[in-house]
């Protein structure tokens, strides 16, 4: 144990530190690695040294960066840190990845090369980008989907490379590498970045000038990193900028994570990186935080035996002093109907007993599990709510609404141009704005710029869109915020537009709250609600009313600029509220850092958790497994685990066996509520699983095990849940049909796919085509056409 220094016994921040925290908290200025067990209270512990080494005198508040992954855990830290220490927290660098790349480019965007009003493409706005390029190169979007393209981008500008960086072996990567390219033309010339871009950006201007890494080196000493599993290359590269592994200035980085709970590897994240810190900055001290104060023992037992399995982790064993608590509850359906009529059952009696619906949580592997259970829940009358719907600034209203306000900060903008241009509708069509298009791309510049060179009645429909652009410009100076945001709603048309819609309440309700929103913001920033938006590309002095200097730079941010960026970062974040006294339904993966007095796991299949297609892939069974210690450490007090026999999904009866993490669990801490010799599922024994499992994995079915004389030949006729290439032929064979996927019907318009069935001329499908209800129609007749 190290020494401390001379304030910290008598500090009243270290009361209440249990000693793992205590040795977090007060550690020497070096690198540092610490395991924080979920529940551990690593937010405390991260906070806490935040305030110490301010009070002891060690750092200023400026010399501190902390690095998030959600705006919410970064206003917590916030919250906390004005709580502790009367210390002004605007100036510190403690934020998202995204939010401090942002900040750290307002800062240095001319050496960026980016304008100084540069906006932020949230991810519609960057898809609508690609497709503009993809367009422009004459390219098949069947062949190149925008999205897809995107997430190449994306993983591209991840692995910190540029198109010229790209190394393509084939036609279809040299075609993508080219979109790549020309999209950051595109970017470039329009003054936009992506969020991957946000990052990249940053790092390069690190990389490459020396002036400034060794600035913010010098004036960041400690340098704090939360949920450090979930870096990526880059984000890890852009953090060694800031505290390199070779240091000898005595800066401090510490790494605060847990590799048990790495869920994300499908985002990029990687889980590697913590043994690559431990190795590449020699890492002294390992602090493990194992004192769990959110879970019962049975839960927590469970949870360590079954984390127990993995093979590649650092290692660490919760505990609690809150006692065993209640054993988990284990309960076997014939059906997904079944398991969600017995969800019903014990949601009721936990409702019954005093607690809140707001502490209930189902989770499950799968959004498509969720259909039946909302069923229930709805024909029950139970409230609920799924968690990570459409977030407030995702919404369709507030996106158009936000696009014209961006136009009158940077009318070059072309993806807000292209997005509201004829919305509400003004004339014009499809073949004004290619052409409008052609003429930018030849001329160099954007399409606001080349409005008046469209000849024609188009042509002079842009003219008069830009002229209303330019006109709400006028009438917005010197204006607060709340007065800009009236003002274009109402002279842009879409309060009217939303108003005379039939299903446009609630549109109107959102845009109304729009304007709350941005009161808001005005305030809790310190703008004051009075503050008037002024043009960015005004040149104000620091006094002028309502224009905030940028803490690093001395610049001048209007309201509305700050409102923007907001708004786009805010967007980013995957995060959202949790509902009032309403039954939360979410994917495990939505769940993490989450808790729950009660929670209901579904789906303990094999095929769907693990899912199927984790068993073929690189350590996908590991991290499988350390999603299960997610959704079993989300539990406070009660933890129910559900499978079935049989289950609906993707438009096919499975027939399943229950999952082998529940083989993982001690028996000890289980209670069955169905006989446990039918546990296997479908009366097989508990030994089945495994047998299942593992012919699974040599890809032969339950039928060769029926072969080997392992089951009697009655049961021959139990399918697993059909792998990816028999789903594809299924597909294949209907069409290219895909359940929960859109399609076109030449009299009902489009409708989205709920259920297939039969084969040949005997096919049929369930659609639901909104207005027209839900119908079931005879493929051989309604010819279906599948839609994006």
């Amino acid at each position: 144990m190290h020494l401390q220094p001379p304030a910290a016994a008598s500090s009243p921040l270290l009361k209440n530190l249990n000693p793992e925290q205590l040795a977090a908290v007060t550690a020497p200025a070096e690198a540092a690695l610490i395991l924080a067990g979920a529940g551990s209270g690593k937010t405390r512990v991260l906070t806490t040294r935040i305030a110490w080494l301010m009070q002891t005198g060690q750092v200023s508040p400026g010399g501190i960066m902390a690095v998030t992954f959600t705006n919410k855990a970064a206003k917590e830290m916030l919250t906390r840190l004005t709580a502790m220490l009367p210390v002004n927290v605007r100036g510190m660098w403690i934020g998202t990845f995204h939010g401090l790349c942002n900040r750290f480019l307002r800062a240095h965007w001319k050496l960026a090369k980016l304008p100084q009003s540069f906006q932020i493409l949230d991810a519609s706005d960057t898809v609508s980008a690609i497709k503009r390029v993809i367009k422009a190169m004459n390219l098949d979007e069947e062949r190149f989907v925008p999205k897809q393209v995107g997430w190449f981008i994306a993983g591209c500008k991840e692995d910190g490379h540029r198109p010229g960086d790209v190394v393509a072996h084939d036609e279809q990567t040299r075609k993508l590498v080219e979109i790549y390219a020309n999209y950051d033309d595109q970017c470039q010339r329009e003054g936009v970045v992506d969020f991957a871009e946000l990052m990249l950006r940053s790092y390069e201007l690190l990389r490459d000038n020396a002036a400034i890494r060794e600035h913010y080196q010098q004036r960041f000493r400690h340098v704090l990193v939360d949920e450090f599993q979930d870096t990526n290359k880059l984000q890890y590269a852009w953090l060694k900028m800031f505290a390199p592994p070779d240091s000898r200035s005595g800066q401090s980085l510490i790494a605060v994570g847990d590799d048990d709970q790495s869920i994300y590897a499908f985002r990029g994240a990687r889980v590697g990186n913590m043994a690559d810190f431990e190795r590449e900055y020699r890492v002294q001290q390992v602090i493990k935080l194992e004192q769990n104060y959110r879970s019962h023992g049975h839960i927590l037992d469970a949870a360590n035996e079954l984390i127990s399995h993995n093979s590649q982790r650092l290692g660490k064993t919760l505990r609690t002093d809150a006692g065993q608590g209640e054993p988990l509850r284990v309960y076997e359906a014939a059906s997904d109907f079944a398991e969600a009529q017995w969800l019903l059952e014990e949601l009721q009696s936990l409702y019954r007993g005093g607690l809140v619906r707001q502490e209930m949580a189902i989770l499950y592997r799968s959004n498509a599990q969720s259909r039946v259970i909302e069923s229930a829940l709805f024909n029950a009358g139970i409230p609920y709510r799924v968690y990570g719907g459409l977030r407030f600034f995702e919404r369709a209203e507030v996106k158009h609404a936000l696009a014209y306000l961006r136009l009158l900060e940077n009318p070059n903008d072309d993806t807000s141009f292209l997005r509201v241009v004829n919305f509400p509708t003004r004339g014009i069509g499809a073949k004004t704005l290619e052409t409008l298009q052609d003429l930018a791309k030849a001329s160099g510049r954007s399409l606001y710029q080349s409005v008046s060179a469209v000849p024609g009645k188009g042509g002079a429909n842009l003219v008069a869109f830009a002229n209303l652009i330019d006109s709400t410009r006028n009438l917005t100076q010197g204006h607060t915020l709340r007065e800009i945001i009236e003002q274009v709603l109402a002279t842009s048309g879409l309060m009217d537009f939303y108003r005379t819609d039939k299903d446009g309440a609630e549109r109107v309700e959102n845009l109304e709250e729009l304007v709350n929103a941005a009161e808001a913001f005005v305030t809790q920033e310190g703008f004051g609600k009075d503050a008037v938006a002024l043009p960015v590309d005004e040149v104000a002095e620091a006094g002028t009313p309502g224009a905030t200097p940028d803490a690093e730079t001395g610049e001048i941010m209007s309201p509305l600029a700050a409102f923007l960026t907001h708004a786009a970062l805010e967007a980013g974040d995957n995060q959202a509220q949790a509902g009032q006294d309403a039954v939360q339904l979410m994917t495990i993966h939505s769940a993490k850092g989450l808790e729950f007095d009660a929670v209901f796991l579904t789906g303990l299949e094999e095929g769907l958790f693990p899912h199927e297609n984790a068993l073929s892939a690189h350590d996908g069974l590991e991290e499988e497994r350390r999603l299960m210690y997610v959704a079993i450490t989300r539990a406070r007090k009660k933890l129910a685990i559900s499978f079935c026999q049989t289950r609906m999904l993707h438009g096919q009866t499975r027939y399943n066996v229950k999952s082998r993490f529940l083989d993982e669990l001690p028996e000890t801490s289980l209670k069955w509520l169905t006989p446990r010799n039918q546990a296997g599922g479908m009366g097989f024994g508990s030994g089945f699983s495994r047998d299942y499992a593992s012919a699974w994995e040599r890809g032969s079915g339950l039928k060769s095990m029926v072969g080997a004389g392992r089951v009697e030949q009655k049961a021959a006729w139990v399918e697993p849940p059909l792998p990816p290439s028999l789903r594809q032929k299924v597909s294949e064979e209907h069409g290219g049909l895909r359940v929960g996927k859109g399609v076109f019907h030449t009299k009902f318009g489009e409708g989205v796919l709920l259920t297939l069935e039969g084969s040949g001329t005997d096919a049929r499908a369930q659609v639901n085509f909104g207005r027209h209800g839900v119908k079931w129609l005879a493929l051989s007749v309604a010819k279906l056409q599948p839609i994006d």
